[in-house]
C-alpha cells in the first residue's frame, strides 16, 4: 500500500492521492532530484494477478513513453514500486474537457475549434509515428488554465503496420465514441480516430453525445446503423458550415470521411478564418421580430 510520505524509487516522494481510474491509482508527488510536481499513475494491486492487465498498463507505457509533443501529456520515467507498475507523468493543473462541458453545459462552437485544433495536433502528432489512440473522448483531454489542451490516456492504443488480426481483442474503448467499422469487428485505423474526433466535436458543441441509449448494445447498434443527428437540430444556432465538418468526420464509411487527421485539421483552420462561419443561426421569427 501506497503512503503518503512515501519514496517511489527514491525520487518520487507521495504528497497526495489524487484519484483512481479503470485501471490505476493516481498520485501527486514531488520529483526530489527535479524538484518539480509530477503525477504518479500506479497500476491497481487487484489487477496484478491478470496478465493483460499488466500488459495494457505497460503497453501505453510504451506508446506514450516516445511522444514529446506539447498536446500530449508527457511521461517523466517509469517503473516498479512493490511489483505494481507505474509512470511519473507531467502534472496537469486543469479539469477533463468532460468536465468543463458539464460545468458550462456546452462549449460556443469558435471555442470547441480551437480546441479541436489542438486535438487534431496532437493526433495528426501520433498518426505520423503510426499510432493509434482508439479512445479518443473528452474524458482523457486536459484543459489547462492557460487554454492548452493535452491528450492523454493511451492504455489502448495499437499501431497501425500491427498486422495481426483478433476480432474480441479491437472491440474494445467507449461506447458512445466507437466507430462503426470496430462493432463489426474490423481493425481500427487512422480513420477510426478520426471518427471519434468528430464525435468529440459533436459533443463540445451540443452538450451531448449522438446517441446515448441506457443499453451499451443499443449505443452500439446505433453508431452502425443510425445517421448522426444533426447538431443544429439539437442547438438550432450551430450553423452549416460547423455542421459540415462534424457529418463528414462522422460517416459510416471510413473512406467518405476525412482521410488524416491533418486534412480535418485545415478544414477547421479553414472555417475559423471567417468569423461569419460562427455567427448565430436564427429563426425567422426572431429575425423579424429582433428576438436574440
Amino acid at each position: 500500500m501506497i503512503k503518503i510520505g512515501d519514496k517511489v524509487n527514491n525520487r518520487y516522494r507521495i504528497v497526495s492521492r489524487i484519484g483512481t481510474g479503470g485501471m490505476s491509482e493516481v498520485y501527486e508527488a514531488t520529483d526530489v532530484i527535479s524538484k518539480k510536481v509530477v503525477a504518479i499513475k500506479v497500476m491497481k494491486e487487484e489487477l496484478l494477478s491478470n496478465p493483460e492487465n499488466i500488459r495494457r498498463f505497460k503497453h501505453e507505457i510504451a506508446a506514450v513513453a516516445s511522444l514529446q509533443h506539447p498536446n500530449i501529456i508527457k511521461v517523466f520515467n517509469y517503473g516498479e514500486i512493490n511489483g505494481r507498475p507505474y509512470m511519473a507523468n507531467e502534472f496537469i493543473k486543469g479539469q477533463t474537457l468532460q468536465e468543463k462541458v458539464h460545468f458550462m453545459t456546452k462549449i460556443k462552437p469558435y471555442e470547441a475549434s480551437q480546441i479541436m485544433m489542438q486535438i487534431l495536433e496532437a493526433i495528426i502528432f501520433i498518426h505520423n509515428h503510426g499510432v493509434i489512440h482508439r479512445d479518443i473522448k473528452p474524458q482523457n483531454i486536459y484543459y489547462m488554465a492557460d487554454g492548452t489542451v493535452k491528450l492523454g490516456d493511451f492504455g489502448i492504443a495499437t499501431y497501425d503496420h500491427l498486422s495481426p488480426f483478433n476480432e474480441e481483442e479491437h472491440i474494445i474503448g467507449s461506447v458512445h465514441y466507437l466507430a462503426p467499422e470496430i462493432y463489426q469487428g474490423r481493425k481500427p485505423t487512422f480513420c477510426s480516430d478520426i471518427y471519434a474526433l468528430g464525435i468529440t466535436y459533436f459533443e463540445l458543441i451540443t452538450g451531448q453525445v449522438p446517441f446515448d441509449d441506457v443499453n451499451p448494445v443499443d449505443v452500439a447498434v446505433s453508431h452502425v446503423k443510425k445517421t448522426i443527428p444533426l447538431p443544429s437540430k439539437i442547438d438550432p444556432s450551430i450553423t452549416k458550415e460547423v455542421e459540415k465538418i462534424i457529418i463528414k468526420a462522422t460517416r459510416k464509411n471510413p473512406l467518405d470521411r476525412y482521410q488524416s487527421a491533418q486534412e480535418m485539421y485545415e478544414a477547421i483552420e479553414k472555417l475559423m478564418k471567417n468569423r461569419d462561419n460562427f455567427k448565430e443561426r436564427r429563426s425567422f421569427f426572431a429575425r423579424f421580430f429582433g428576438f436574440k
